[in-house]
């Protein structure tokens, strides 16, 4: 992967920990923790872990259902 774009997805993955990190709204944690994943996949798959990167397609929106749902929970 060109050293450019390694640059571009770590910039990506920074940008959403701090969203995360800084914002309180529960759901827009979960906006950050998705910009996270859209920068930390490209990476995993540039290492060559594509299973990896199969697993984690899979469980970070598993994981977004659950964070909502507790969301909810604590709402009401």
């Amino acid at each position: 992967m060109n050293l450019l774009l390694i640059g571009i997805c770590c910039i990506i993955t920074l940008a959403g920990g701090v969203y995360a990190g800084v914002s309180r709204d529960p759901y827009a944690k979960l906006m950050g923790i998705g910009i996270i994943g859209g920068g930390v996949i490209p990476l995993i798959i540039a290492r060559g872990y594509v299973d990896v990167a199969a697993a984690l397609a899979v469980i970070i929106p598993l994981s977004t259902i659950f964070v909502l749902q507790l969301c909810k929970k604590g709402a009401a």
